[in-house]
């Protein structure tokens, strides 16, 4: 069986985690393979909800292997948390691996993250503050520290030395902080080596060997297509590549074991974070779709911005990633509304555009060409087939994905791990 890719086709917070927790039970390893602690999913298992913020959704699924691949940026005291947490409520998370060669959120990346996001004022990106940008930036420097290097303390001594080199220069001389020990950074990291022990292995072997065993291998993306720092709406993008070719590179394994790519798409538009935004609301009906959708980010807790339903992103998540199937999430939130607008193309100077801009200017300047669908007033939470949905919902689903290039394959009609209409099978 090929390896399966599953993203979020839009800025992010789409509901990847729903997605993923439901094709645990039946794959074999759930990857993450960008990505940090800024990025959260929510799963709802029966009575409980659960909020991953570093961890593979897998986790949940028990006879699944949870995998952080080398492409992921891991913070030992969130992972360790996370675990404990996780422990304490009974799940069993004993099966977790992660990659030696994933690099380390150190404690002055952190720092880092903070201070360079306060110094820039009202030209900040809007970061988590999480230290997850620094750290890419050590990794692609070569200044980074990897989680095997936690196990061999001269060369931690060494490579954290030599990244204080000039960021200490920076934190004091810059931005009038004081200089930060390498003992002390060295120390707290050694702390947590022998807790992460048990987990750390060669991941591209064990998962190129599962999939020459047939295994089912998914691989879970974090934050959404247009947070890709090459195909985002940059500058206010993440720091790695959440589209589909990031799995390659970030777990390991060869495009052509890639079979399957689904994109999660939301049934309105939300984002986390400063950057153009083309059909966000300042409404009431932007205000109604954030509390309806209890939208607040998992990992932040900062409010999203909401909007309609965008589908020249839809259209270009599905180029950029190659998208064979679509999982359409919240579509129960637009219950209640008697007309429906869809952004169908832009208008950028008195012009129609129908495709992304590839200019960040012309992007900036988009606004929203809408085409208005009747609504539905029926609660779809209870619909178990595509039919149950009332005729205006059917047609709904139906419009979006005749505008978004590829085929809706799944419908969330609730947060609910069984509130999902499956047309077809992923699998």
């Amino acid at each position: 069986m090929p390896a399966l890719v599953l993203l979020g086709a839009q800025w992010g917070d789409e509901g990847k985690g729903k997605a993923t927790d439901l094709l645990g039970g039946s794959v074999d390893y759930v990857v993450r393979y960008q990505g940090g602690n800024n990025a959260g999913h929510t799963v709802v298992v029966g009575d409980q909800k659960y909020a991953l913020h570093l961890l593979p959704s897998g986790i949940l699924s028990p006879g699944c292997t949870p995998v952080i691949g080398n492409g992921v940026v891991v913070d030992p005291s969130v992972l360790l948390s996370e675990l404990s947490g996780l422990n304490e409520r009974g799940v069993d998370t004993s099966k977790l691996l992660i990659s030696g060669n994933a690099h380390i959120i150190t404690p002055y990346n952190v720092t880092v993250d903070k201070v360079t996001e306060r110094f820039l004022g009202k030209r900040k990106i809007g970061t988590t503050g999480r230290g997850i940008g620094p750290t890419y930036a050590d990794k692609i420097n070569r200044v980074g520290i990897r989680v095997q290097d936690l196990y061999d303390e001269s060369i931690l001594h060494q490579k954290v030395e030599a990244a204080l080199d000039v960021k200490n220069q920076v934190l004091t001389k810059l931005y009038n902080r004081r200089a930060i020990a390498a003992d002390q950074v060295v120390e707290e990291l050694l702390g947590y080596a022998e807790q992460i022990r048990p987990y750390v292995a060669d991941t591209v072997l064990v998962l190129n060997q599962a999939l020459d065993e047939d295994k089912v291998v998914l691989f879970e993306g974090g934050q959404g297509t247009l947070l890709d720092i090459d195909h985002g709406t940059y500058p206010f993008v993440t720091s790695s590549n959440p589209t589909a070719g990031g799995a390659c590179t970030g777990a390991g394994v060869g495009p052509t074991r890639i079979g399957r790519v689904i994109g999660i798409l939301k049934a309105y538009t939300t984002r986390v974070g400063a950057g153009p935004f083309p059909t966000e609301l300042f409404d009431e009906d932007g205000e109604a779709l954030r509390r309806i959708g209890g939208e607040r980010g998992v990992t932040t807790g900062r409010d999203r911005r909401c909007g309609w339903f965008d589908a020249v992103i839809a259209r270009y998540a599905t180029r950029v990633n190659g998208l064979t199937d679509f999982f359409l999430t919240k579509l129960d939130v637009l219950t209640g509304w008697e007309q429906i607008p869809v952004c169908v193309a832009y208008e950028i100077d008195g012009r129609r555009v129908e495709e992304l801009p590839y200019s960040q200017t012309d992007f900036h300047h988009a606004k929203p060409v809408y085409e208005t669908l009747p609504g539905w007033s029926e609660d779809i939470t209870q619909a178990k087939s595509f039919s149950d949905l009332p005729k205006n919902a059917q047609n709904y689903v139906k419009a979006l994905e005749e505008m978004s290039g590829a085929p809706i394959s799944a419908i969330g009609v609730g947060p609910g791990r069984d509130e999902t209409i499956e047309i077809n099978s992923f699998l």
